[in-house]
């Protein structure tokens, strides 16, 4: 078991032979995209007295906002509003957010004037805008008032009709820029790509005013919604008509993040009869939960980017990354799903050393196999996803094998041997269900959402749970519309499960007062978070948060993954499209492997390797994702000043023994390249030894997709995996450092956990 100073961030580090390469990883992937965390809600311009729906955008303090005529009137208009700092050099809206076939308007300040155009238009319909009397620009904002008329629905240059939802649920954009335009006189001026932008979630359908409301508005009028006037004798009194208060919806149990352990978690509760509510701060994903973003060639089909195995690789390199999370520094999902949506969808069963003492389990948590077969009867693994039963870009798989063959490494079937990971290799297993991702999304999600005690929200995020000393009451969200002031009541044996992952379990729990005293100290000087602290008498202090490339003849590269999104290989787009088979219906990786080391220290670490023909982020400077289990090098997680989650202490080599044991495996690996004709190692180049490669690779620059620990057992959760010190919290995330990717094994710490949460004495 690690001592309380241990409690840290886990990385797995080790080879990794990928593509036409084989990478042992140690590269830093660029942080890219934003986050959907915020929702829409009613606010009035106190310059204009309309009533808006939109947010202000926490980062730069810019906000965007829609109002629309009756829906029975079938217009095709809006009045908006974008109220920006003077530092914003432009910023734009698209209402149904994407930049591609849509509406984009822009606007910026020029001197004492708004310059502004619409930055899409069909041959049909053009967008008619008119500024508003309230658009004005002063020494510190400048604000856009204006009437979009054509600008509820338009011709797109496919041949379709794209349009706002307006009487329904939807998922606009903003965009911002630091940077000025090149000419700021000319509306059509152009201008660099905006420097951030983000989404948000908004429910159209509530985002309509009556008629003569609308036309006043429209027209320059100001003034709010409906009064009533009474006349007498004597006075003149003027009421006017408020909005009821909301009353929060109380629940049994709140499970805050649809990722793995929060998917299995609702599913799970909802089953027992509970009453269950999961909350989201993204928003969906694959074609069925309600998502539409995918590539052309697959349009028609009910496909989206998420659908699809074979795009894997361009979540890195998209345009568009809108599923990152923005206010997190490494790369982490926020939409339905979390990582199981965006990542290679590795699938290990997990071994009993997973859960053994060794690696920080209590005793009661060794035998999860019943637990492990509750998932597999869920979830199951395969290693040909292709519905035609056929493997395909298997030719790095195979100069792998004769590389691993001559290190006396043997093959079986991963899933089919959990526990056997010496010297050991197999084809790549997944949770892909009929050559399409599925995971959790796909099935505990699916049969959670088909009960009635069952509520899901997304595009919510949780700042932080309501609490009186140990005592968990709710929890504080963005959204008004869910209880009073955004707060959301449990009942009165209700508890809340934290499923948030590795980075956002940990800010939650800081923003609530638990967590090391620095932590918290920042929320507490934070304007906007620190209202919502509890007493300092009531903080309660834990660890929280602590705790090669190589080329050969033979492989199809497949051109590094570069065409799939715009313009795959017409032959593997048609095949997938007609039968869910094919090159497409696998993600990148096509043989994984294992080894055990043993350390100077006598502890013994377990690399894992991953080879795949081609990558999205090739490059002969830096290779990356290098992983293992049994390291001991740990770092921490914390937030900075503006709360943004973040690695603050990095937890790799700080044990020299781990390095030591990196290098070993590389240089074994590498031992037989030359017997294997044609099989060239390009990174290091020849010019340079393993030693030194990994000797002088700054580890400021190392970074990962998989971090775990950050709320460990025994430190800061019990047995139980209630938070200590506290009643009825409870976190559901990775707790100790698995053997191999880790959403299978928790998943199935996940399946173990709920259990024991329903198995305690006084819940609901």
């Amino acid at each position: 078991m690690e001592t309380p100073s241990e409690v840290q961030a886990r990385q797995w580090l080790s080879p990794e032979l990928r593509a036409m390469l084989l990478r042992v990883a140690l590269g830093l992937l660029a942080l890219i995209g934003p986050a959907l965390g915020q929702t829409a809600a009613a606010y009035t311009d106190p310059d204009n007295g309309i009533t808006f729906y939109g947010i202000t955008d926490a980062v730069h303090g810019v906000t965007y906002g829609y109002v629309f005529p009756p829906l029975a009137s079938n217009s095709t208009e809006f009045i908006g509003e974008i109220v920006a700092p003077i530092a914003t050099k432009w910023a734009g809206v698209s209402p149904t957010g994407t930049m591609l076939q849509s509406l984009l308007l822009v606007a910026w300040a020029n001197g004492n004037s708004i310059v502004r155009s619409a930055r899409y238009a069909t041959a049909f319909t053009q967008p008619v805008l008119t500024d508003l009397p309230s658009t004005k620009v002063n020494s510190t904002h400048w604000k856009w008032v204006y009437r979009c008329q054509n600008c509820v629905s338009w011709s797109t240059t496919t041949g379709g009709t794209n349009s706002i939802p307006i009487s329904g649920f939807g998922a606009p954009a903003w965009t911002y820029s630091s940077v000025a335009v090149d000419t700021p006189s000319n509306p059509q001026s152009t201008f660099q790509e905006h420097t951030d932008f983000g989404f948000y979630g908004m429910d159209y359908s509530s985002a309509h005013v009556d008629a003569a409301t609308y036309a006043n508005w429209a027209a320059g009028g100001t003034g709010g919604g409906a009064t009533t006037t009474t006349k007498t004798t004597s006075t003149t009194t003027t009421t006017t008509t408020t909005s009821p208060t909301v009353t929060g919806t109380p629940y049994d149990y709140i499970v805050v993040g649809a990722g793995p352990g929060g998917l299995v978690t609702a599913d799970r509760l909802s089953e027992a009869g509970k009453k269950v509510l999961l909350l989201e701060r993204g928003g969906p994903a694959t074609w069925e939960t309600g998502g539409t973003y995918g590539p052309t060639w697959a349009a028609g089909h009910n496909l989206t980017k998420f659908d699809i195995p074979g795009l894997f690789e361009t979540m890195f390199s998209d345009s568009n990354p809108f599923w990152w999370c923005k206010d997190i520094t490494v790369f982490a999902g926020c939409l339905l799903g979390g990582g199981t949506t965006i990542n290679g969808a590795l699938y290990w069963v997990p071994p009993y050393s997973d859960f053994a003492n060794t690696t920080g389990w209590p005793s009661s948590w060794w035998n999860h196999q019943p637990y492990t077969a509750k998932l597999l009867a869920r979830l199951p693994s395969t290693d040909a996803p292709s519905t035609d039963g056929k493997r395909y870009l298997e030719q790095s798989a195979n100069v792998a094998s004769q590389l691993l063959n001559y290190q006396g490494y043997r093959q079986l079937t991963i899933n089919d041997n959990p526990d056997q990971k010496e010297h050991v290799y197999g084809y790549s297993a997944f949770d892909f269900i009929g050559g399409k991702r599925a995971g959790p999304v796909a099935t505990y999600f699916k049969t959670a959402k088909a009960r009635p005690n069952f509520t899901f929200k997304q595009y919510t995020n949780v700042l932080n749970v309501v609490r009186n000393g140990a005592q968990i009451t709710g929890v504080q969200t963005n959204d008004t519309s869910l209880g009073p002031n955004g707060v959301i009541p449990l009942t009165s044996k209700g508890r809340v499960v934290l499923s948030a992952g590795s980075f956002g379990t940990p800010r939650i729990l800081f923003r609530s007062g638990i967590g090391p005293i620095d932590m918290i100290d920042l929320v507490a000087n934070n304007a906007d978070a620190a209202p919502y602290l509890p007493p300092v008498s009531q903080w309660i202090d834990l660890p929280v948060g602590y705790n090669l490339v190589f080329t050969h003849p033979s492989i199809d590269a497949y051109e590094n993954w570069a065409q799939v999104w715009a313009n795959p290989r017409p032959a593997d787009a048609s095949q997938y499209l007609s039968s869910f088979s094919g090159v497409l219906a696998a993600s990148s990786p096509r043989l994984n492997f294992w080894r055990a080391l043993s350390g100077s220290d006598g502890k013994t670490r377990w690399a894992q390797g991953t080879v795949r023909p081609g990558a999205a982020s090739v490059t002969t400077n830096y290779a990356y994702n290098a992983r293992s289990t049994g390291v001991t090098s740990r770092g921490r997680i914390g937030i900075d000043a503006a709360l943004t989650a973040r690695p603050l202490v990095n937890p790799w080599f700080s044990d020299p023994v781990d390095k030591a044991v990196l290098i070993q495996v590389i240089n074994d690996l590498i031992l037989n390249v030359p017997n294997i004709s044609g099989l060239n190692l390009i990174t290091p180049d020849n010019t340079t030894t393993v030693t030194n490669y990994v000797n002088n690779y700054d580890p400021g620059s190392l970074c990962s997709n998989h971090w775990v620990g950050s709320c460990s057992i025994g430190n800061v959760v019990d047995e139980n995996t209630k938070v200590l010190n506290t009643n009825n919290l409870f976190v559901v995330d990775v707790p100790q450092l698995p053997m191999g990717n880790p959403h299978g094994m928790l998943m199935s710490m996940a399946e173990q956990a709920v259990t024991r949460i329903l198995a305690l004495a006084g819940g609901p």
